[in-house]
């Protein structure tokens, strides 16, 4: 699919359809399809006038047109209130649009929308460029072939869609070409970090993780150090391969280094992607009910390689480390039990009291990694606690820190990507709980609060470097289409890195 701007007016768009943004509360229809073709916009008021049509917030009408008018269909979709008009709302009613281009099986269209008022026609071309790409890209690498129902349109899905050629309308002198570039990175990482979320673990395993950071390197001029089993045992990281022994499969500790080409980075920071490819609890074992979605649980990993892949390409003066401790998390002989005391690589001892709680035995090791690096800030992603999906629902990530500028960039980031985050206190009083008698503590401590002392166990991992703790475990996949949104792994957590990144 190609993206273009071009300085034309929407009467003068010739195509399969045109996709117009109208505000529930602007002028009039009539005046605002001022611009269209007189015969075209005939047509589209008396089907708004005979439908009811209002434009509210991701609201749509297909009509046809046809005739020799140049076009086959106008698709108009509400953009909601102008008070609440920017980029993340734009994305989401533009996602609805790009569905309707589909369901017609365009494949020609142009969009005609108002310029958002922060950022401008360039800004709004970037939004319409993402939101396209997001909700018209299909998973269909493990379907031996389209089904008759997805071949007439009538699946879930819709089928594939048609669209080869968009033109964005703009009326200004912009740098549109640069805008659809950096749209259309940021979608492409996106959708890396969706794929790999999405694949099962016996497609995606940390050999696979490393093989993909390794490509990511080579394609971008990012350097990249895959350390093996050894490698990590000479560096002490028992927390992590006490979760590593339980597999066959061979541990891989991944770090991809991004470096500006010219001068010295003006920051330096660290993102940690928790990696375990399959979560079956250990010892500890998960119920059979949901346990196959527990491919999902390197979510963390898919957004800090995806947010790699963009960053390489869009070339920032930071220097990002990103960094996974991949492995799996399974049954067997070698697995280490309840009980068990791992020791760290910064020295501290942890009694393993539930092997499901994995995932920050290997955060631990990685966070001890990161902060060796000199760097100015550290991010992990995580899907991390249950708890927080019990506490925030599936569409909204925990943020934990005790910095308040951290914490403020990184929602900042995450209001620009439409990406939703809530800070959790780090109640120090509740690392009581996780105390234990025979070790410096315990890898989990009371049910209560959870997200909030998985988060004060990995605090004793960092010394003193700025830190932020993201628990993503809702909103890294979803049963749910919506906007530019589709049902499966969301990508969640890409494109907040970058911008955190770009605002450095």
């Amino acid at each position: 699919m190609e993206f273009e701007a071009v300085r034309i007016s929407p009467g003068e768009y010739r195509g399969d359809a045109l996709l117009v943004g109208l505000f529930q509360d602007g002028p009039e229809p009539a005046q605002a399809l001022a611009a269209l073709d007189a015969a075209v916009a005939a047509v589209v008021l008396e089907v708004i006038s005979e439908e009811e049509f209002k434009p509210k917030s991701r609201q749509k009408l297909t009509v046809r047109v046809g005739g020799d008018t140049g076009l086959r269909k106008v698709v108009l979709v509400g953009l909601g209130e102008q008070a609440k008009y920017k980029p993340e709302s734009l994305r989401q009613c533009i996602g609805e649009g790009a569905r309707a281009l589909k369901a017609i099986k365009a494949t020609t269209a142009g969009v005609w929308v108002p310029p958002l008022g922060e950022g401008g026609e360039e800004a709004t071309v970037e939004a319409l460029v993402e939101a396209i790409r997001l909700a018209l890209h299909e998973d269909r690498r493990f379907r031996s072939k389209k089904s008759d129902s997805e071949e007439n349109g009538n699946s879930n899905n819709g089928g594939e869609s048609k669209l080869t050629q968009v033109s964005l309308l703009v009326a200004g002198e912009g740098d549109y070409a640069e805008a659809v570039r950096r749209g259309n990175i940021l979608a492409e990482g996106t959708i890396f970090a969706r794929e790999l979320v999405s694949a099962p673990a016996n497609y995606v395993t940390a050999v696979t993780l490393a093989e993909q950071a390794t490509a990511i390197a080579e394609a971008n001029g990012l350097e990249c150090e895959i350390l093996e089993k050894e490698d990590c045992e000479r560096l002490g990281m028992g927390a992590y391969l006490g979760v590593a022994q339980g597999t066959d499969l061979p541990p891989k500790f991944i770090h991809l280094t991004y470096k500006p080409a010219h001068g010295a980075p003006r920051k330096r920071v660290a993102i940690i992607g928790k990696g375990i490819t399959f979560d079956s609890g250990g010892l500890s074992i998960k119920p059979a009910k949901g346990m196959e979605l527990m491919k999902v649980d390197m979510g963390g990993a898919a957004a800090a390689l995806g947010a790699a892949k963009v960053l390489g390409q869009l070339k920032p003066d930071i220097e990002v480390h990103f960094i996974v401790a991949a492995t799996e998390n399974m049954v067997s002989g070698h697995a280490i039990h309840p009980g068990d005391i791992l020791t760290a690589s910064n020295g501290k001892t942890i009694e393993v009291d539930n092997t499901d709680a994995e995932g920050r035995l290997t955060l631990a090791d990685a966070l001890v990694f990161s902060e060796k690096l000199g760097v100015d800030a550290i991010v992990d992603l995580a899907t991390l606690t249950g708890a927080c999906v019990v506490a925030l629902g599936n569409d909204i990530a925990g943020l934990l820190t005790e910095n308040e500028e951290l914490a403020r960039q990184i929602r900042a980031a995450g209001e620009a990507s439409g990406e939703k985050f809530w800070q959790l206190p780090m109640e120090e009083s509740y690392f009581e709980g996780m105390k234990s008698v025979v070790a410096d503590m315990r890898n989990t401590g009371s049910r209560e609060g959870g997200t909030i002392t998985a988060a004060l166990f990995l605090k004793q991992f960092v010394e003193k470097t700025p830190w932020v703790h993201l628990d993503i475990a809702g909103p890294v996949w979803t049963e749910k289409q919506k906007g530019y949104t589709n049902r499966g792994g969301t990508g969640f957590g890409v494109r907040t890195l970058v911008r955190f990144v770009l605002a450095q």
